[in-house]
């Protein structure tokens, strides 16, 4: 009896080991599209719900983890321009790898972080509305604008810095050294208008 039952457990076990392992790997192997026909990236517009991860490499790649084409997402490239957007509940992921990226603009929700050091001769960062980004720079220059709500936390050096914030945004650039660095807060529009009513 103690031999039916332990054989029956053991059995119960490897059948439900099995179809776990099946399932995880029949889920990973649907989740990632390579656009292979994207190239000569030089700037990145990011808008939604997407989180985009951004490497240095020397060909460029798209990978999107997630089946974009049933979600509505749109993932586009144009006269070196990698437009992105995705206004779906589930956050779209994208990793960009790139050989002579210059720029990236967020919009909405959009997360940006770099994988690994971003080394470049001149990087520019354009962030809007509530999107956030978490970059390690390696740059000669960089110039960094960071509007309404949005958030960057910033690591790794620059020679020349410059960075453009109104007060409602966030920089975090602790972990940032720059040999020349000039810093320009501007006013949200908010702001603006009620000193502008002030002065009536």
């Amino acid at each position: 009896m103690k031999t039916r039952i332990l054989t029956l457990i053991t059995l119960i076990v490897v059948v439900l080991g099995i179809s776990k392992s099946t399932y995880a790997a029949s889920a990973n192997a649907a989740v990632v599209t390579v656009l292979n026909d994207i190239s000569t990236i030089n700037k990145i517009e990011v808008r939604g719900n997407v989180e985009l991860y951004i490497s240095d490499g020397s060909a460029d790649q798209v990978k999107v983890y997630n089946q974009y084409y049933s979600e509505s997402a749109f993932v586009q490239s144009k006269n070196g321009v990698l437009s992105i957007a995705s206004y779906t509940a589930q956050k779209l992921v994208v990793w960009v790898t790139a050989d002579d990226l210059r720029s990236v603009s967020a919009y909405d929700n959009a997360v940006v972080k770099s994988f690994g050091n971003l080394s470049k001769i001149e990087f520019n960062v354009d962030l809007h509305n509530n999107a956030s980004a978490k970059l390690s720079l390696d740059a000669f220059s960089a110039n960094v604008t960071v509007n309404d709500h949005a958030k960057a936390d910033l690591s790794g050096s620059a020679d020349e810095f410059s960075l453009t914030r109104n007060s409602a945004s966030s920089v975090n650039k602790y972990n940032f050294t720059a040999a020349h660095y000039t810093e320009n807060k501007i006013n949200s529009p908010a702001r603006a208008k009620e000193e502008d009513m002030a002065g009536i």
